[in-house]
């Protein structure tokens, strides 16, 4: 198959999972165009069976936002036609659903009929699409889509209770390559991170105020009063300038290490003896799928689908949202015992090997095949 794919370019979330996606497709034989303002960040364009098409938005004066969505549609059509692209799967339902709907009417001017498949993600569904700004065109777009997955059986439910949808939502969840991460790394030195009695704690996110950033410091603050630990903190976003000030007020600034965006996720995770995401809300927890891959337990929030991901009691132990102390309790029993690591630490490689990629692939090549098949279908009748 051609399949085109059209994705935010960045560090976490919804970015990666389609460029994972993308990359296996090329893979297994497929072609794959990317569509997007940027080169996705862990694209390797070195690939075979990959492409990159940047769109461009021009700035014009008379555009206070200059309108990336008629940018994007655009390009696609000039994608399609070029390159005779035969599918479109869109991550997230704005702007790119809606973008990818005006392509099909585009197309169809030229005759050229292309199925599209929109993949929820999460804030485009539970912060933004449920924006009554937004509402309107989300529903449309997502009822318009050819075939919608969600990367969770808990985003699907958010999703038929929010918006009027008119059509079938299938569970296809998040991934990850296992094949990485069947032995560990070699040169993982932890002495280059922690002292030897030293535990090693980790959160990575986007630092936005739905991961509350001020739990993760505060539940590792209550753990490293009992346990000898530090805290990596990965990433940046506009909680961390108050949880940086939290730290240096309450002396923790010597146990805390804050290295910003990092393209070595796991190799930062491979020192890591803990991991913490006590978030408002996750559609899935890709961050906690990457930790348990890399054999750390996770201590998380119970909401969205987490639970789908963090076992608890088996990969990690999950708590109500905002209960810090619960998070420290069941992260001190972990860590407190090495016995006790080890099993949580095997605990969660085998949880996460249930969300191989090599699982998950086929469930998206099947519902291609079916979009096109009812395409094909509709376009004779």
């Amino acid at each position: 198959m051609k399949i085109a794919i059209v994705c935010y370019p960045t560090f976490w979330g919804s970015g990666v999972v389609a460029t994972m996606l993308g990359t296996s497709l090329a893979q297994r034989g497929h072609e794959v165009h990317f569509v997007t303002y940027k080169q996705p960040v862990r694209l390797e364009l070195l690939t075979k069976n990959i492409y990159f098409h940047e769109v461009d938005v021009e700035e014009y004066p008379l555009f206070h936002y200059q309108p990336y969505d008629l940018a994007l549609s655009s390009k696609l059509v000039n994608v399609v036609q070029k390159h005779d692209i035969e599918l479109l799967h869109v991550h997230y339902a704005i702007p790119h659903a809606y973008a990818g709907y005006m392509a099909q009417q585009m197309l169809k001017e030229h005759d050229i009929t292309l199925p599209m498949v929109t993949t929820l993600h999460g804030t485009d569904i539970t912060l933004v699409g449920s924006n009554p700004i937004y509402k309107p065109s989300v529903t449309f777009s997502i009822n318009k889509s050819d075939v919608v997955t969600s990367v969770s059986q808990s985003l699907k439910d958010d999703t038929i209770d929010i918006f009027d949808i008119k059509r079938e939502i299938d569970v296809v969840p998040n991934f990850i390559d296992m094949s990485s991460y069947k032995t560990e790394f070699t040169d993982c030195d932890r002495s280059l991170m922690a002292f030897p009695e030293e535990r090693i704690i980790t959160h990575i996110s986007n630092m936005r105020p739905v991961k509350r950033i001020m739990d993760v410091v505060r539940i590792f603050e209550k753990v490293s009063e009992q346990i000898p630990s530090i805290l990596i903190m990965v990433g940046d976003g506009p909680e961390r300038t108050e949880a940086e000030k939290y730290t240096r007020r309450n002396g923790l600034s010597h146990k805390v290490k804050w290295v910003g965006n990092s393209t070595e996720i796991d190799r930062i995770l491979c020192f890591s003896d803990l991991f913490l995401l006590p978030s408002e809300k996750e559609s899935f927890g890709l961050a906690a799928l990457e930790a348990m891959a890399n054999r750390t337990p996770v201590i998380s929030s119970n909401t969205g689908g987490l639970p789908e991901v963090n076992e608890n009691g088996i990969s990690g132990f999950t708590s109500d949202v905002g209960n810090i102390d619960e998070m420290a309790q069941k992260a001190v029993h972990i860590l407190e015992e090495d016995d006790r690591l080890v099993a949580f630490k095997k605990s969660a490689f085998a949880k996460a090997e249930q969300f191989d990629i090599n699982l998950v692939i086929p469930q998206y090549e099947r519902l291609y095949e079916n979009a096109m098949q009812k395409s094909e279908s509709e376009t004779v009748a």
